[in-house]
C-alpha cells in the first residue's frame, strides 16, 4: 500500500493506493469557509489547519479501509511548489512515518502531478502538450514521459486562476473568485465587452493576464453606472479562455502533437472545456475529472506509485520548496 499526502496550499488531502497503482480511499479538507472572509488564502491559518486535520485524516483512511500502519509500503507527498509552512506539515509527517516505518521517501512535484491526474482515469498516448491552468501556474508543457517535461511557454505575470480571482474580488464577488465568475457568466452576453487578448499575437508560448485584469478595473471604474455583471464576467472569461485555446492548440501546431492534456483548477471551467472541443479539430483533447482538477492527494499517490515503481526514493535530507525555478525546458526543482 502507498500513502499519499498533499498540503501544498489549504486543501488537506490524503489517499492510499494499491500496489497495482489504483487509488483506494481519498478524502479532501477544505478551508474555503476559513478564508472567504478575507477574500483570499491566508497562509498562517492554512498551516495551522493542516497541522490540525491531517492526521485524522489519515487515521481515518486506515481505519476504515482495514489498513494498519505496518502495512504501508511507500510514502508520497507534495514537496512543492506551494506555501511553505503548509508543504513543511505535509512534509515533516511523511518524513517521520518514512523513517519510524523504514519505507521509502517519494517526494512528488506539485505541478507534475496535476498534468498527470488524468491518467488516474484514462491513459493518454505520449506525447502530448499538457496546459497547466490554475490559480497560481499558467504553463505550457512538451510531455514525452512521466519524468520528461519540457516547458515551452509560462505566465509573465498573473496565473490564470488569479486573474479570475482578483476580477472577483474586484467585483464584490465572493472567495473562490473563478467559480463565482463563471455562474455569473452563464447568464451574460460573451460578447458584451471587448477585451483585449494580451500576448495572444506574440511569437512566443507565453501568457499575460495582468492586462486584462486592469482593462476590467477601468472598464468598471468609468461605467460604473452601466456596467451589467453577468455580461462583463462572460466577455472577461470568452477572453482568458480564447487565449488559454489558442496558444495550446499553436503549440500542437508547432511541435506536430495531435494531442492536448488540461489540467488545474481552471481546466474545471465548463466554458473553457466547450471552447476546446469547439477548436480543437483533429487535436485530441482530454481533462480529468473535475474532482482531480483541483489539488488533492489522488494525482500526488498516481505520480508517487509511478516513481515508487520505477526505484525513485527521496532523501530525508531533502527540503519543501515554495517555487518551481521556470527556465525554458525542464521545471528544476530547487536542491
Amino acid at each position: 500500500m502507498l500513502l499519499a499526502i498533499e498540503t501544498s496550499c489549504d486543501e488537506t488531502g490524503v489517499a492510499l493506493f494499491s500496489e497495482d497503482g489504483k487509488p483506494i480511499k481519498d478524502y479532501l479538507y477544505s478551508q474555503v469557509a476559513l478564508h472567504s472572509p478575507f477574500g483570499g488564502i491566508v497562509p498562517e491559518i492554512a498551516s495551522r489547519k493542516q497541522l490540525e486535520v491531517l492526521y485524522p485524516l489519515i487515521e481515518q483512511a486506515l481505519k476504515e479501509t482495514g489498513i494498519a500502519l505496518r502495512e504501508l509500503k511507500a510514502i508520497a507527498v507534495t514537496f512543492g511548489p506551494g506555501l511553505i509552512g503548509s508543504l513543511l506539515v505535509g512534509v515533516t509527517f511523511a518524513k517521520t512515518l518514512s523513517f519510524a516505518l523504514n519505507i521509502p521517501l517519494i517526494g512528488v512535484n506539485h505541478l507534475d502531478a496535476h498534468i498527470f491526474s488524468v491518467f488516474v482515469e484514462r491513459e493518454v498516448p505520449f506525447p502530448f502538450i499538457g496546459l497547466l491552468v490554475s490559480g497560481g501556474h499558467t504553463a505550457l508543457f512538451k510531455v514525452e514521459d512521466f519524468e520528461a517535461l519540457e516547458l515551452i511557454g509560462h505566465t509573465r505575470d498573473d496565473a490564470a486562476g488569479e486573474a479570475f480571482d482578483k476580477v472577483a474580488k474586484l467585483l464584490g464577488l465572493p472567495y473562490p473568485g473563478g467559480p463565482a465568475v463563471s455562474k455569473l457568466a452563464e447568464a451574460g452576453d460573451p460578447f458584451a465587452y471587448d477585451l483585449p487578448r494580451p500576448m495572444l499575437e506574440a511569437d512566443n508560448l507565453d501568457f499575460s493576464f495582468s492586462g486584462l485584469k486592469t482593462a476590467v478595473y477601468y472598464l468598471v471604474k468609468n461605467n460604473i453606472d452601466s456596467i451589467r455583471l453577468e455580461d462583463l464576467c462572460a466577455s472577461f472569461q470568452r477572453a482568458i479562455c480564447e487565449v488559454l485555446v489558442e496558444k495550446t492548440l499553436r503549440a500542437c501546431k508547432l511541435l506536430g502533437i495531435p494531442r492536448v492534456v488540461v489540467t488545474g483548477g481552471v481546466s474545471a471551467n465548463k466554458y473553457l472545456r466547450k471552447l476546446f472541443y469547439e477548436s480543437a479539430g483533429d487535436v485530441e483533447v482530454f481533462f480529468p475529472s473535475p474532482r482531480l482538477c483541483t489539488d488533492n492527494a489522488v494525482m500526488v499517490g498516481f505520480l508517487g506509485w509511478v516513481k515508487w515503481k520505477r526505484g525513485r526514493r527521496t532523501l530525508l535530507t531533502e527540503e519543501p520548496f515554495a517555487r518551481a525555478i521556470y527556465r525554458r525546458g525542464k521545471v528544476i526543482d530547487p536542491p
